[in-house]
């Protein structure tokens, strides 16, 4: 279990007297049900996930779930179960007078598709059981629109959340906790391929070789990362117009707006908002430019689908035909390239951790280039209300580099960014060395980011 923070933050809420709803939420796979359960062992819970049941149908599973907790209570849910919303929380919050009782409500949306008027069941109870029960509720959901949407202004639930964790993937540091058994050259590698989902980090087996586990997980009909890719696409899709054409353009290096509009045909942008909102991507610009800059491109936040479409979607074909031991070779020459973004992204996650030690006053760190993307830094820190630059930086994916040779590079380009150049504090990665005769030199290697 790698959620220690928002573990803490669930504790928190459950002391509090009569803690209003907690809602958590964030996209499939990221471990949503993992947190719950971690977070519900000892304590009287109540678990029950939406399958877009009628209503009838989710009353009545929910009933034999709480017959089955066995809490007490006079009433045979058995044979006279739930056969409504606002009976089943009168009854849970009963059950609850004397001590808390968590209620977990998993695929909240999917059961709002069939009881729509649900939020405003749940906001009627809220209101009227107000310090009269410890009935504490937590709703969990994978859709991020409809998630969303609950939290809105003039959603019935508006304001009526003691606690909101949107859950994301795992970082670098997080990513490196799920493989304590591979060196930190070899969690970056597996991180650069499957991302941070921890479903995906599960996958790997930390006791066979890289091209064992492409082979088992990505070069065989119907492997693991082919079926999961497809599964994400189909179940996004249908929601956001062009996403995959979209999202294959970016991966194949089309970053700028235009760009992209001339390879699927449309004005993307509605579809690049909701691939912004789901974290699929990001919008990237120079980080001394302002929000409202026209100097921006656009990447592929999730390593895994960069990883699908940019080095197995060339080779599926071949792949569904039985050709994997033969493509696995294209595919390991792929993952150099690939791993060049993934690298100089995680490159700027360590120095965000280590923010306060560049300096006191940071407040942005992110790459920056000018003009059509000359001199471009991977990394730039800048520090204070006035923003000015503090450090520069250079991520290489590779085992040595030469420290003073990066640097000098760095220093030139920095001319660009600013007239103090003697002030900035210089970073240089690779994976595994760096040799530099500057003891000022600030050396980051992969056992820095995932040691």
């Amino acid at each position: 279990m790698n959620r220690r923070t928002e573990l803490k933050t669930l504790e928190a809420w459950w002391e509090k007297p009569y803690p209003r709803p907690a809602l958590i939420w964030g996209r499939r796979r990221v471990g949503k049900t993992s947190l719950v359960q971690e977070f519900a062992k000892g304590r009287r819970a109540i678990f029950h996930l939406g399958l877009g049941r009628t209503e009838s149908g989710e009353l009545a599973q929910l009933s034999l779930k709480v017959a089955a907790a066995q809490f007490g209570g006079a009433r045979n849910l058995t044979s006279r179960p739930y056969s409504s919303w606002e009976e089943t929380l009168d009854h849970l919050a009963s059950l609850a007078r004397e001590e808390p009782l968590l209620l977990v409500l998993d695929e909240f949306p999917e059961m709002v598709t069939k009881s729509p008027e649900l939020p405003g069941i749940l906001r009627a109870f809220l209101d009227l059981s107000r310090e009269k029960t410890q009935l504490r509720i937590l709703l969990c959901g994978s859709a991020v629109r409809t998630m969303q949407a609950i939290q809105e202004y003039r959603a019935p639930l508006y304001g009526r959340f003691d606690l909101n964790i949107h859950l994301h993937p795992f970082r670098p540091h997080e990513a490196a906790q799920m493989l304590p058994d591979l060196s930190p050259t070899m969690r970056a590698m597996v991180y650069g391929i499957v991302g941070g989902m921890p479903l995906y980090l599960s996958w790997w087996d930390a006791g066979a070789s890289l091209e064992e586990n492409l082979t088992a997980l990505a070069c065989r009909q119907n492997a693991p990362m082919i079926v999961e890719g497809d599964y994400l696409l189909a179940t996004e899709a249908q929601h956001a117009g062009r996403l995959t054409e979209v999202l294959r353009a970016i991966a194949e290096g089309r970053t700028k707006h235009n760009e992209i509009a001339d390879a699927v045909g449309i004005d993307p942008s509605r579809t690049l908002r909701e691939l912004i909102t789901l974290r699929l991507i990001e919008r990237m610009q120079p980080v001394t430019e302002k929000s409202s800059t026209r100097r921006r491109i656009y990447r592929l936040t999730d390593n895994f689908l960069a990883f699908y479409f940019a080095v197995l979607t060339p080779y599926r074909n071949e792949i569904d035909r039985g050709l994997g031991d033969t493509v696995l070779p294209a595919v390991l020459d792929g993952i150099n390239d690939h791993m060049g973004p993934v690298w100089e992204e995680a490159f700027r996650d360590y120095l965000r951790l280590r923010a306060a030690d560049i300096d006191p006053r940071t407040v942005a760190i992110g790459p920056w280039w000018h003009g059509g993307g000359q001199d471009e830094i991977d990394a730039v820190a800048l520090a204070g209300r006035s923003r000015n630059p503090v450090l520069v930086g250079e991520a290489k994916w590779a085992r040595r580099v030469n420290g003073d040779k990066i640097r000098a590079q760095l220093s030139r380009k920095a001319l660009a960014l600013t007239n103090e150049i003697e002030h900035l504090r210089y970073a240089v990665c690779a994976r595994e060395e760096i040799t530099s005769t500057d003891p000022n030199l600030w050396c980051i290697t992969a056992e820095d980011i995932f040691g």
